[in-house]
Protein backbone atom coordinates (compact mmCIF):
# COMPACT_ATOMS: atom_id res chain seq x y z
CA UNK A 1 0.00 0.00 0.00
CA UNK A 2 2.88 2.39 0.78
CA UNK A 3 4.26 1.84 -2.71
CA UNK A 4 0.89 2.71 -4.22
CA UNK A 5 0.83 5.94 -2.24
CA UNK A 6 4.30 6.78 -3.52
CA UNK A 7 3.15 6.18 -7.10
CA UNK A 8 0.22 8.52 -6.57
CA UNK A 9 2.51 11.19 -5.10
CA UNK A 10 4.83 10.95 -8.11
CA UNK A 11 1.85 11.29 -10.48
CA UNK A 12 0.53 14.29 -8.59
CA UNK A 13 3.97 15.88 -8.73
CA UNK A 14 3.69 15.88 -12.52
CA UNK A 15 0.51 17.98 -12.48
CA UNK A 16 2.24 21.38 -12.80
CA UNK A 17 3.89 20.12 -16.00
CA UNK A 18 0.57 19.43 -17.67
CA UNK A 19 -1.43 21.75 -19.86
CA UNK A 20 -4.24 23.61 -18.14
CA UNK A 21 -6.39 22.92 -21.23
CA UNK A 22 -7.10 19.35 -20.20
CA UNK A 23 -8.96 20.53 -17.08
CA UNK A 24 -10.60 23.71 -18.36
CA UNK A 25 -14.31 23.78 -19.13
CA UNK A 26 -15.53 24.89 -22.53
CA UNK A 27 -16.05 28.63 -22.88
CA UNK A 28 -17.46 30.31 -25.95
CA UNK A 29 -14.48 31.62 -27.97
CA UNK A 30 -14.48 35.38 -28.37
CA UNK A 31 -11.72 35.76 -30.95
CA UNK A 32 -14.41 35.71 -33.63
CA UNK A 33 -16.23 39.03 -34.14
CA UNK A 34 -19.38 37.14 -35.14
CA UNK A 35 -19.48 35.05 -31.98
CA UNK A 36 -18.46 37.99 -29.82
CA UNK A 37 -21.39 40.02 -31.14
CA UNK A 38 -23.78 37.17 -30.38
CA UNK A 39 -22.45 36.89 -26.83
CA UNK A 40 -22.90 40.60 -26.13
CA UNK A 41 -26.55 40.52 -27.16
CA UNK A 42 -27.42 37.11 -25.73
CA UNK A 43 -28.87 38.35 -22.43
CA UNK A 44 -31.95 39.77 -24.15
CA UNK A 45 -32.58 36.49 -26.00
CA UNK A 46 -34.84 35.33 -23.17
CA UNK A 47 -37.30 38.15 -23.88
CA UNK A 48 -40.70 36.45 -23.64
CA UNK A 49 -42.12 38.74 -26.33
CA UNK A 50 -39.66 37.45 -28.94
CA UNK A 51 -41.49 35.70 -31.74
CA UNK A 52 -39.24 32.64 -31.40
CA UNK A 53 -40.12 32.36 -27.70
CA UNK A 54 -43.86 32.13 -28.37
CA UNK A 55 -45.51 28.74 -28.29
CA UNK A 56 -46.56 27.55 -31.73
CA UNK A 57 -50.23 27.57 -30.71
CA UNK A 58 -49.91 31.30 -29.99
CA UNK A 59 -48.70 31.86 -33.54
CA UNK A 60 -50.85 29.36 -35.44
CA UNK A 61 -54.32 29.82 -34.01
CA UNK A 62 -56.27 28.00 -36.74
CA UNK A 63 -57.89 24.96 -35.00
CA UNK A 64 -57.53 22.78 -38.11
CA UNK A 65 -53.83 23.58 -38.44
CA UNK A 66 -53.28 22.96 -34.73
CA UNK A 67 -54.83 19.51 -35.04
CA UNK A 68 -52.55 18.64 -37.98
CA UNK A 69 -49.43 19.86 -36.14
CA UNK A 70 -50.39 17.86 -33.04
CA UNK A 71 -50.73 14.75 -35.18
CA UNK A 72 -47.37 15.32 -36.89
CA UNK A 73 -45.56 15.83 -33.57
CA UNK A 74 -46.84 12.46 -32.39
CA UNK A 75 -46.46 10.43 -35.58
CA UNK A 76 -43.60 11.95 -37.56
CA UNK A 77 -40.71 9.48 -37.73
CA UNK A 78 -37.99 12.09 -38.20
CA UNK A 79 -38.95 13.62 -34.85
CA UNK A 80 -39.18 10.18 -33.25
CA UNK A 81 -35.66 9.39 -34.47
CA UNK A 82 -34.43 12.70 -33.05
CA UNK A 83 -35.92 11.76 -29.67
CA UNK A 84 -34.16 8.39 -29.86
CA UNK A 85 -30.88 10.20 -30.57
CA UNK A 86 -31.37 12.05 -27.28
CA UNK A 87 -31.84 8.71 -25.50
CA UNK A 88 -28.65 7.38 -27.13
CA UNK A 89 -26.69 10.45 -25.99
CA UNK A 90 -28.08 10.15 -22.46
CA UNK A 91 -27.02 6.51 -22.31
CA UNK A 92 -23.52 7.48 -23.47
CA UNK A 93 -23.37 10.15 -20.76
CA UNK A 94 -24.43 7.62 -18.16
CA UNK A 95 -21.63 5.32 -19.34
CA UNK A 96 -19.11 8.15 -19.12
CA UNK A 97 -20.18 8.95 -15.55
CA UNK A 98 -19.86 5.31 -14.51
CA UNK A 99 -16.26 5.34 -15.74
CA UNK A 100 -15.32 6.94 -12.41
CA UNK A 101 -16.27 3.73 -10.58
CA UNK A 102 -14.13 0.59 -10.39
CA UNK A 103 -14.87 -2.24 -12.78
CA UNK A 104 -15.68 -5.60 -11.22
CA UNK A 105 -15.41 -9.03 -12.84
CA UNK A 106 -16.04 -12.56 -11.56
CA UNK A 107 -14.06 -15.21 -13.44
CA UNK A 108 -14.26 -18.68 -11.85
CA UNK A 109 -11.95 -21.31 -13.35
CA UNK A 110 -10.78 -24.80 -12.63
CA UNK A 111 -8.95 -27.76 -14.15
CA UNK A 112 -7.09 -31.02 -13.57
CA UNK A 113 -4.15 -32.87 -15.06
CA UNK A 114 -2.42 -36.23 -14.78
CA UNK A 115 1.28 -36.86 -15.56
CA UNK A 116 2.65 -40.42 -15.87
CA UNK A 117 -0.45 -41.98 -14.38
CA UNK A 118 -0.44 -39.69 -11.33
CA UNK A 119 -3.59 -39.06 -9.35
CA UNK A 120 -6.00 -36.53 -10.83
CA UNK A 121 -6.13 -33.47 -8.59
CA UNK A 122 -8.70 -30.79 -9.33
CA UNK A 123 -7.71 -27.17 -8.83
CA UNK A 124 -10.05 -24.23 -8.83
CA UNK A 125 -10.07 -20.49 -8.25
CA UNK A 126 -13.09 -18.28 -7.56
CA UNK A 127 -11.68 -14.76 -8.04
CA UNK A 128 -13.40 -11.37 -7.93
CA UNK A 129 -11.25 -8.79 -9.76
CA UNK A 130 -11.54 -5.01 -9.50
CA UNK A 131 -9.79 -2.32 -11.52
CA UNK A 132 -9.93 1.44 -10.88
CA UNK A 133 -8.44 4.16 -13.08
CA UNK A 134 -7.51 7.25 -11.08
CA UNK A 135 -8.43 10.21 -13.27
CA UNK A 136 -5.42 12.40 -12.51
CA UNK A 137 -5.09 13.84 -16.01
CA UNK A 138 -8.80 14.41 -16.73
CA UNK A 139 -9.16 11.66 -19.32
CA UNK A 140 -12.46 10.47 -17.88
CA UNK A 141 -13.49 14.03 -17.00
CA UNK A 142 -13.21 15.21 -20.61
CA UNK A 143 -15.09 12.17 -21.88
CA UNK A 144 -17.87 12.91 -19.42
CA UNK A 145 -18.01 16.60 -20.31
CA UNK A 146 -18.00 15.74 -24.00
CA UNK A 147 -20.84 13.25 -23.48
CA UNK A 148 -22.83 15.88 -21.60
CA UNK A 149 -22.42 18.31 -24.51
CA UNK A 150 -23.48 15.45 -26.78
CA UNK A 151 -26.76 15.19 -24.88
CA UNK A 152 -27.37 18.92 -25.18
CA UNK A 153 -26.51 18.79 -28.89
CA UNK A 154 -28.99 15.95 -29.44
CA UNK A 155 -31.65 17.89 -27.53
CA UNK A 156 -31.00 20.98 -29.65
CA UNK A 157 -31.20 18.87 -32.79
CA UNK A 158 -34.52 17.45 -31.59
CA UNK A 159 -35.79 21.01 -31.10
CA UNK A 160 -34.60 21.89 -34.60
CA UNK A 161 -36.40 18.92 -36.11
CA UNK A 162 -39.52 19.81 -34.12
CA UNK A 163 -39.36 23.38 -35.41
CA UNK A 164 -38.87 22.14 -38.98
CA UNK A 165 -41.87 19.82 -38.73
CA UNK A 166 -44.12 22.55 -37.31
CA UNK A 167 -42.99 24.91 -40.06
CA UNK A 168 -43.39 22.26 -42.77
CA UNK A 169 -46.93 21.38 -41.68
CA UNK A 170 -47.90 25.07 -41.47
CA UNK A 171 -46.39 25.84 -44.88
CA UNK A 172 -48.07 22.83 -46.47
CA UNK A 173 -51.38 23.71 -44.84
CA UNK A 174 -51.36 27.29 -46.11
CA UNK A 175 -50.12 26.21 -49.55
CA UNK A 176 -53.07 23.81 -49.70
CA UNK A 177 -55.45 26.53 -48.54
CA UNK A 178 -54.10 28.86 -51.22
CA UNK A 179 -54.59 26.27 -53.96
CA UNK A 180 -58.10 25.45 -52.78
CA UNK A 181 -59.02 29.15 -52.79
CA UNK A 182 -57.53 29.52 -56.27
CA UNK A 183 -59.61 26.53 -57.44
CA UNK A 184 -62.75 28.05 -55.96
CA UNK A 185 -62.13 31.44 -57.61
CA UNK A 186 -61.32 29.79 -60.95
CA UNK A 187 -64.49 27.70 -60.90
CA UNK A 188 -66.55 30.77 -60.04
CA UNK A 189 -64.93 32.64 -62.93
CA UNK A 190 -65.67 29.70 -65.26
CA UNK A 191 -69.36 29.99 -64.32
CA UNK A 192 -69.28 33.72 -65.07
CA UNK A 193 -67.64 33.14 -68.44
CA UNK A 194 -70.22 30.45 -69.23
CA UNK A 195 -72.98 32.96 -68.47
CA UNK A 196 -71.18 35.52 -70.60
CA UNK A 197 -71.09 33.06 -73.53
CA UNK A 198 -74.86 32.60 -73.29
CA UNK A 199 -75.30 36.39 -73.11
CA UNK A 200 -73.18 36.85 -76.22
CA UNK A 201 -75.19 34.24 -78.08
CA UNK A 202 -78.44 36.02 -77.19
CA UNK A 203 -76.98 39.38 -78.18
CA UNK A 204 -75.88 37.91 -81.53
CA UNK A 205 -79.38 36.63 -82.16
CA UNK A 206 -80.66 40.13 -81.38
CA UNK A 207 -78.13 41.62 -83.79
CA UNK A 208 -76.22 43.48 -81.08
CA UNK A 209 -72.90 41.65 -81.63
CA UNK A 210 -71.25 39.27 -84.05
CA UNK A 211 -69.98 35.68 -84.20
CA UNK A 212 -66.41 36.80 -83.41
CA UNK A 213 -67.54 37.99 -79.99
CA UNK A 214 -69.22 34.65 -79.28
CA UNK A 215 -66.21 32.63 -80.41
CA UNK A 216 -63.72 34.77 -78.48
CA UNK A 217 -65.81 34.58 -75.30
CA UNK A 218 -66.17 30.81 -75.64
CA UNK A 219 -62.39 30.45 -76.13
CA UNK A 220 -61.75 32.37 -72.91
CA UNK A 221 -64.24 30.14 -71.13
CA UNK A 222 -62.37 27.01 -72.24
CA UNK A 223 -59.04 28.58 -71.25
CA UNK A 224 -60.35 29.01 -67.70
CA UNK A 225 -61.62 25.41 -67.67
CA UNK A 226 -58.21 24.18 -68.87
CA UNK A 227 -56.49 25.73 -65.83
CA UNK A 228 -58.66 23.82 -63.37
CA UNK A 229 -56.99 20.36 -63.81
CA UNK A 230 -53.56 21.92 -63.15
CA UNK A 231 -54.77 23.40 -59.88
CA UNK A 232 -56.43 20.11 -58.88
CA UNK A 233 -53.20 18.23 -59.63
CA UNK A 234 -51.24 20.66 -57.45
CA UNK A 235 -53.78 20.17 -54.66
CA UNK A 236 -53.40 16.39 -54.81
CA UNK A 237 -49.59 16.68 -54.69
CA UNK A 238 -49.76 19.05 -51.70
CA UNK A 239 -52.17 16.72 -49.88
CA UNK A 240 -49.72 13.86 -50.40
CA UNK A 241 -46.98 15.99 -48.85
CA UNK A 242 -49.21 16.64 -45.85
CA UNK A 243 -49.90 12.91 -45.51
CA UNK A 244 -46.16 12.19 -45.41
CA UNK A 245 -45.66 14.80 -42.69
CA UNK A 246 -48.53 13.29 -40.68
CA UNK A 247 -47.29 9.75 -41.40
CA UNK A 248 -50.62 8.66 -42.84
CA UNK A 249 -52.04 7.37 -46.10
CA UNK A 250 -52.96 9.98 -48.75
CA UNK A 251 -56.29 11.67 -48.20
CA UNK A 252 -58.00 15.02 -48.54
CA UNK A 253 -57.52 17.76 -45.96
CA UNK A 254 -59.85 20.53 -44.94
CA UNK A 255 -58.33 24.00 -44.67
CA UNK A 256 -59.30 27.55 -43.79
CA UNK A 257 -60.99 29.97 -46.17
CA UNK A 258 -60.18 32.95 -44.01
CA UNK A 259 -57.63 35.35 -45.53
CA UNK A 260 -57.58 37.64 -42.49
CA UNK A 261 -54.48 35.91 -41.09
CA UNK A 262 -52.28 38.32 -39.18
CA UNK A 263 -49.09 38.14 -37.14
CA UNK A 264 -49.28 37.88 -33.33
CA UNK A 265 -49.45 41.17 -31.46
CA UNK A 266 -45.98 40.46 -30.05
CA UNK A 267 -44.55 40.60 -33.55
CA UNK A 268 -42.44 43.65 -34.31
CA UNK A 269 -40.59 44.78 -37.38
CA UNK A 270 -37.19 44.83 -35.73
CA UNK A 271 -35.54 41.54 -34.80
CA UNK A 272 -32.63 41.93 -32.37
CA UNK A 273 -29.51 39.96 -33.19
CA UNK A 274 -29.76 38.31 -29.77
CA UNK A 275 -32.95 36.46 -30.80
CA UNK A 276 -30.78 34.17 -32.91
CA UNK A 277 -29.41 32.60 -29.74
CA UNK A 278 -32.66 30.70 -29.18
CA UNK A 279 -32.42 28.97 -32.54
CA UNK A 280 -31.89 25.24 -31.96
CA UNK A 281 -29.53 24.84 -34.93
CA UNK A 282 -27.31 27.62 -33.55
CA UNK A 283 -27.36 25.93 -30.13
CA UNK A 284 -26.59 22.56 -31.73
CA UNK A 285 -23.65 24.07 -33.64
CA UNK A 286 -22.19 25.48 -30.43
CA UNK A 287 -22.66 22.17 -28.60
CA UNK A 288 -20.85 20.48 -31.47
CA UNK A 289 -17.97 22.92 -30.95
CA UNK A 290 -17.94 22.05 -27.23
CA UNK A 291 -17.84 18.32 -28.05
CA UNK A 292 -14.87 18.95 -30.36
CA UNK A 293 -13.19 21.03 -27.64
CA UNK A 294 -13.38 18.18 -25.13
CA UNK A 295 -12.22 15.71 -27.80
CA UNK A 296 -9.11 17.87 -28.22
CA UNK A 297 -8.58 17.87 -24.46
CA UNK A 298 -8.85 14.08 -24.45
CA UNK A 299 -6.28 13.89 -27.24
CA UNK A 300 -3.92 16.05 -25.15
CA UNK A 301 -4.54 13.94 -22.05
CA UNK A 302 -3.44 10.83 -23.97
CA UNK A 303 0.17 12.11 -23.72
CA UNK A 304 0.13 11.79 -19.92
CA UNK A 305 0.35 8.70 -17.69
CA UNK A 306 -2.54 6.54 -16.57
CA UNK A 307 -2.72 5.42 -12.94
CA UNK A 308 -4.58 2.16 -12.34
CA UNK A 309 -5.21 0.33 -9.09
CA UNK A 310 -6.27 -3.30 -9.34
CA UNK A 311 -7.34 -5.79 -6.70
CA UNK A 312 -8.21 -9.46 -6.81
CA UNK A 313 -9.59 -11.67 -4.10
CA UNK A 314 -11.45 -14.91 -3.73
CA UNK A 315 -11.18 -18.57 -2.79
CA UNK A 316 -8.77 -21.14 -4.25
CA UNK A 317 -7.19 -24.49 -3.52
CA UNK A 318 -4.18 -23.82 -5.79
CA UNK A 319 -1.47 -22.25 -3.64
CA UNK A 320 1.64 -21.87 -5.73
CA UNK A 321 2.47 -25.35 -7.07
CA UNK A 322 0.45 -27.05 -4.34
CA UNK A 323 -3.15 -28.13 -4.32
CA UNK A 324 -4.71 -28.10 -0.88
CA UNK A 325 -8.13 -29.12 0.25
CA UNK A 326 -10.01 -27.38 1.59
CA UNK A 327 -9.08 -24.18 -0.27
CA UNK A 328 -8.13 -20.85 1.25
CA UNK A 329 -9.04 -17.21 0.87
CA UNK A 330 -6.60 -14.95 -1.01
CA UNK A 331 -6.28 -11.22 -1.84
CA UNK A 332 -3.94 -9.35 -4.19
CA UNK A 333 -3.44 -5.60 -4.62
CA UNK A 334 -1.41 -3.84 -7.31
CA UNK A 335 -0.95 -0.48 -8.91
CA UNK A 336 0.49 0.67 -12.21
CA UNK A 337 1.50 3.97 -13.75
CA UNK A 338 1.65 3.74 -17.54
CA UNK A 339 3.18 6.60 -19.47
CA UNK A 340 3.22 6.64 -23.29
CA UNK A 341 6.71 7.00 -24.74
CA UNK A 342 6.45 5.88 -28.35
CA UNK A 343 3.14 4.99 -29.95
CA UNK A 344 4.22 5.27 -33.60
CA UNK A 345 2.97 8.87 -33.74
CA UNK A 346 -0.63 7.87 -33.06
CA UNK A 347 -1.16 10.33 -30.20
CA UNK A 348 0.37 13.18 -32.22
CA UNK A 349 -1.85 12.33 -35.18
CA UNK A 350 -4.94 12.11 -32.97
CA UNK A 351 -4.23 15.55 -31.52
CA UNK A 352 -3.80 17.08 -34.99
CA UNK A 353 -7.07 15.52 -36.12
CA UNK A 354 -8.89 16.76 -33.00
CA UNK A 355 -7.59 20.31 -33.46
CA UNK A 356 -8.64 20.35 -37.11
CA UNK A 357 -12.10 19.03 -36.26
CA UNK A 358 -12.43 21.66 -33.54
CA UNK A 359 -11.65 24.39 -36.08
CA UNK A 360 -14.23 22.87 -38.44
CA UNK A 361 -16.80 22.97 -35.65
CA UNK A 362 -15.91 26.63 -35.03
CA UNK A 363 -16.40 27.43 -38.71
CA UNK A 364 -19.76 25.65 -38.68
CA UNK A 365 -20.82 27.62 -35.59
CA UNK A 366 -20.00 30.94 -37.26
CA UNK A 367 -21.83 29.89 -40.42
CA UNK A 368 -24.89 28.83 -38.41
CA UNK A 369 -25.06 32.31 -36.84
CA UNK A 370 -24.66 34.11 -40.18
CA UNK A 371 -27.14 31.80 -41.90
CA UNK A 372 -29.67 32.41 -39.13
CA UNK A 373 -29.28 36.18 -39.52
CA UNK A 374 -29.73 35.93 -43.30
CA UNK A 375 -32.85 33.77 -42.98
CA UNK A 376 -34.41 36.19 -40.50
CA UNK A 377 -33.64 39.14 -42.76
CA UNK A 378 -35.12 37.40 -45.81
CA UNK A 379 -38.27 36.40 -43.94
CA UNK A 380 -38.77 39.91 -42.55
CA UNK A 381 -38.43 41.51 -45.99
CA UNK A 382 -40.70 38.93 -47.61
CA UNK A 383 -43.38 39.41 -44.94
CA UNK A 384 -43.46 43.18 -45.25
CA UNK A 385 -43.32 43.14 -49.07
CA UNK A 386 -46.11 40.56 -49.32
CA UNK A 387 -48.30 42.55 -46.96
CA UNK A 388 -47.89 45.72 -49.03
CA UNK A 389 -48.58 43.79 -52.23
CA UNK A 390 -51.73 42.17 -50.80
CA UNK A 391 -53.08 45.55 -49.67
CA UNK A 392 -52.57 46.98 -53.17
CA UNK A 393 -54.14 43.94 -54.83
CA UNK A 394 -57.22 44.19 -52.60
CA UNK A 395 -57.78 47.74 -53.82
CA UNK A 396 -57.16 46.66 -57.41
CA UNK A 397 -59.79 43.94 -57.10
CA UNK A 398 -62.34 46.46 -55.83
CA UNK A 399 -61.80 48.59 -58.93
CA UNK A 400 -61.80 45.63 -61.32
CA UNK A 401 -65.08 44.32 -59.92
CA UNK A 402 -66.61 47.72 -60.69
CA UNK A 403 -64.99 47.68 -64.11
CA UNK A 404 -66.56 44.28 -64.93
CA UNK A 405 -70.02 45.50 -63.89
CA UNK A 406 -69.70 48.77 -65.82
CA UNK A 407 -68.46 47.16 -69.04
CA UNK A 408 -71.24 44.55 -68.96
CA UNK A 409 -73.83 47.29 -68.58
CA UNK A 410 -72.28 49.36 -71.35
CA UNK A 411 -72.15 46.33 -73.63
CA UNK A 412 -75.86 45.79 -73.15
CA UNK A 413 -76.58 49.33 -74.27
CA UNK A 414 -73.95 49.35 -77.03
CA UNK A 415 -71.52 51.59 -75.20
CA UNK A 416 -68.75 49.02 -74.96
CA UNK A 417 -67.24 46.15 -76.96
CA UNK A 418 -66.97 42.47 -76.01
CA UNK A 419 -63.16 42.83 -75.88
CA UNK A 420 -63.44 45.34 -73.06
CA UNK A 421 -65.70 42.95 -71.15
CA UNK A 422 -63.29 40.02 -71.64
CA UNK A 423 -60.30 42.15 -70.67
CA UNK A 424 -61.99 43.33 -67.48
CA UNK A 425 -63.05 39.79 -66.55
CA UNK A 426 -59.59 38.33 -67.22
CA UNK A 427 -57.97 41.13 -65.26
CA UNK A 428 -60.23 40.47 -62.31
CA UNK A 429 -59.40 36.76 -62.33
CA UNK A 430 -55.66 37.42 -62.44
CA UNK A 431 -55.91 39.98 -59.63
CA UNK A 432 -57.89 37.56 -57.47
CA UNK A 433 -55.35 34.78 -58.04
CA UNK A 434 -52.50 37.20 -57.37
CA UNK A 435 -54.10 38.32 -54.11
CA UNK A 436 -54.38 34.71 -52.95
CA UNK A 437 -50.76 34.09 -53.95
CA UNK A 438 -49.67 37.24 -52.11
CA UNK A 439 -51.59 36.15 -49.02
CA UNK A 440 -49.84 32.79 -49.16
CA UNK A 441 -46.44 34.47 -49.53
CA UNK A 442 -47.12 36.62 -46.47
CA UNK A 443 -48.21 33.66 -44.37
CA UNK A 444 -45.26 31.56 -45.58
CA UNK A 445 -42.91 34.45 -44.69
CA UNK A 446 -44.25 34.58 -41.15
CA UNK A 447 -43.90 30.80 -40.82
CA UNK A 448 -40.33 31.11 -42.07
CA UNK A 449 -39.64 33.98 -39.67
CA UNK A 450 -41.03 32.04 -36.71
CA UNK A 451 -38.95 29.04 -37.68
CA UNK A 452 -35.80 31.08 -38.35
CA UNK A 453 -36.09 32.55 -34.84
CA UNK A 454 -36.10 29.08 -33.32
CA UNK A 455 -39.84 28.82 -32.78
CA UNK A 456 -41.38 25.45 -32.07
CA UNK A 457 -42.11 25.34 -28.36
Amino acid sequence: MKKLIKLAVVALALLPLTSCHIYKKYERPQESAIISELTKAEETAQDSTALGNLGWKQVFTDPLLQSYIDTALVRNKDLNNARLNVEVAQAQLQGAKLSYFPSLAFNPNGGTASYGGSHMNWSYTLPLAANWEIDIFAKILNRKRGAKMGVEMAQAYESAVRSQIIGAVANTYYALASLQMQLEVTKQTAVLFDDLVHSMELMKQAGNTNEAAVVQTRANYYAVLASIPDIESAIRSTENTMSLLLHSFPRSYETTRDMSFSAPSEFNEGVPFSYLAVRPDVAAAERSLAVAYYATNSARAAFYPSLNISAQGGFTNAIGSLITNPGKWFIQLAGSLTAPIFSRGQNIANLKVAKAQQQQAMNNFEYAVLNAAAEVGDAMHSYNASKQKQDALSKEIEQLEKSVDYTKQLLTFGGSTYLEVLTAQQGLLQAQLSEIDSWHSRVAALVSLYQSLGGGR
